[in-house]
């Protein structure tokens, strides 16, 4: 028997809801509630399409040039977004988790990240997904079992599902208030701005036209400490992602931009960081031996 090219995989299901987690990359591969997507799947047997809901470590989103400094140590890691020339969303999304726990409603995997060149560091990342009655859960950890204090970021990356429908139908609403400005390469110039025009999402409005891939920050969050980016379908579906307090940047993207999969969906990304944190020190974790970092987010899906 051959193994599926993204991985083992371990069905998660409790009442209407049911995900599917690959061991490549530990990443959901489908999450579905009553049959209606809410995110968009890929199959068993394909390579995840465009980071569809990997995880995103140590560092999210970009890393400038692949180069950074941290703590008089200066690393150069693999570019892997060539037209930019940087390396893109960590080191994790291709490599093979194992299993930790398998439920019928939860299920827990584990990797530990070793040294190499560029990468003098030793982490190890634990991952919890489980299903509640208000959808999906994820708690995160990593730890540092290594003798050096290591720079951490920490992203996920699900892309939130149409369903019949294209993005220009829907209607987006994001929980933050400070919208980052970014140079040609995607990477933050250093300056935020208070939200307004096409980056104010605090209320629903239309994804017609809009080209996103951006990244805000100032996150607000509701009663129960989530703050939430949500998309709303035409039919009467709202696919939503939360992250709570212990995030605070959401990176929101139209794939506008991107060859083969224009518009087809909306990545909705919870990270604890903004891109190039390893060189801005904006947010970074500084993570000393022995020690652990925790984040939790969630998704589910809503009544437009």
């Amino acid at each position: 028997m051959t193994t599926p090219l993204s991985g083992e995989q371990y069905q998660i299901k409790f009442g209407d809801h049911q995900a599917t987690i690959c061991s490549v990359g530990a990443a959901v591969r489908e999450y579905r509630v009553g049959g209606r997507d809410v995110f968009v799947p890929f199959d068993a047997d394909q390579v995840s399409p465009v980071y569809n809901a990997a995880i995103l470590a140590p560092w999210p989103n970009r890393l400038g040039g692949g180069r950074y400094e941290f703590e008089g140590y200066t690393g150069q890691l693999p570019v892997n977004e060539i037209d930019r020339t940087n390396a893109l969303h960590g080191l994790l999304c291709w490599e093979n988790w194992w299993l930790i726990r398998h439920g019928h409603s939860d299920v827990t995997l584990e990797f530990d990240l070793p040294a190499r060149a560029g990468w003098p560091y030793q982490l190890r990342f634990t991952v919890r997904y489980w299903l509640e009655d208000d959808g999906l859960h994820c708690r995160f950890t990593t730890t540092n079992i290594g003798q050096k204090t290591a720079p951490v970021g920490v992203g996920f990356h699900p892309w939130l599902s149409a369903g019949d429908a294209v993005l220009d139908q829907c209607e987006v609403r994001l929980d933050a208030t400070s919208h980052v400005l970014n140079d040609s390469r995607l990477l933050p110039t250093g300056e935020t701005e208070p939200v307004a025009g096409d980056y104010d999402l605090r209320m629903r409005r239309s994804l017609a036209g809009l080209d996103l891939d951006d990244a805000w920050v100032g996150a607000t969050y509701d009663g129960e400490g989530r703050s939430w980016c949500i998309l709303y379908c035409p039919d009467g579906k709202a696919p939503a992602v939360w992250m709570d307090q212990s995030m605070d940047v959401w990176q929101v993207c139209s794939a506008d931009h991107i060859p083969n999969y224009r518009r087809f969906g909306l990545a909705a990304e919870p990270m604890s960081c903004i891109a190039d944190a390893f060189n801005t020190k904006d947010r970074l974790i500084e993570l000393a031996p022995g020690t652990q970092h925790q984040v939790q987010w969630g998704a589910t899906l809503l009544d437009a």
